[in-house]
């Protein structure tokens, strides 16, 4: 059993006297405990395919189901079973990052020590402010926050919508090691970002554009049988501006 499985699933959305093709049909299918990424430009379509599969809207045409369940008629099992990331900080930010774990857990019946296991890592390193507001951590703090509310609960699928923009380079890092480990332990990761760096991190990748796959397949293999020359450019070192003083 495939742990997504979808079927020319679409949505449209009427912008004044337009409506906008968001997503057009798409069908694919992910594995269970694949590392899957949808890799797109703002406006592609990742957002808008997210919110269909995890049952927070619904799909204009297609089926699809989530860990063998359908997303329209099993809304409530799927909800049971996955972890969802916002691309908007979404966790209370007057409670302290201790409060927001508990409150998670308890909406989800359960206990943070009942799946403590699977924060373990991540909690590591937020400990030392277990007291503090959600509001006033670093970004990075606050993603390491979101991403233990959403494993609270031990999902099968885990969906993450771009959880590294605005995020340092080290704490995006560190993200996609936690994102390693939590596949080891089985879980399936859809996660969706406009970094190509992060692409070569996925075991295989979607790329999107206008409410469209372009095409499906390893980094590895997108980049083996992309026809045109590839350039990267580094420098050995930083380079200071010319200090200035003011004319006299």
């Amino acid at each position: 059993m495939k742990s997504i499985s979808v079927n020319n699933l679409s949505k449209s959305f009427i912008n004044g006297k337009e409506t906008v093709e968001a997503v057009k049909p798409l069908s694919f299918e992910i594995d269970k405990a694949e590392l899957f990424g949808f890799i797109g430009p703002d406006g592609a379509g990742k957002t808008t395919l997210i919110r269909m599969l995890t049952t927070l809207i619904l799909a204009d045409t297609g089926t699809a189901t989530v860990d063998g369940f359908d997303v329209v008629k099993d809304y409530k099992e799927i909800r049971k079973r996955v972890g969802y990331m916002p691309g908007k900080f979404s966790l209370y930010q007057d409670l302290s990052v201790q409060e927001n774990l508990e409150f998670f857990a308890t909406i989800f019946q359960t206990t943070v020590k009942a799946n403590y296991h699977l924060i373990k890592d991540i909690y590591d390193q937020l400990a030392p402010f277990a007291d503090r507001p959600a509001g006033k951590l670093s970004g990075g703090m606050k993603q390491k926050l979101a991403l233990c509310c959403a494993l609270i609960h031990k999902p099968t699928v885990l969906f993450l919508d771009e959880p590294t923009t605005g995020v340092d380079a080290v704490s995006r890092k560190e993200f996609w090691e936690m994102l390693k480990r939590l596949k080891e332990q089985g879980i399936t990761i859809l996660v969706s970002t406009p970094y190509m760096d992060e692409a070569s991190l996925c075991d295989r990748v979607a790329l999107m554009q206008d409410g469209k796959f372009l095409r499906i397949d390893t980094p590895s293999q997108i980049i083996k049988n992309y026809s045109k020359t590839l350039l990267a450019v580094k420098r050995k070192r930083n380079v200071s501006a010319p200090s200035t003083s003011p004319a006299n």
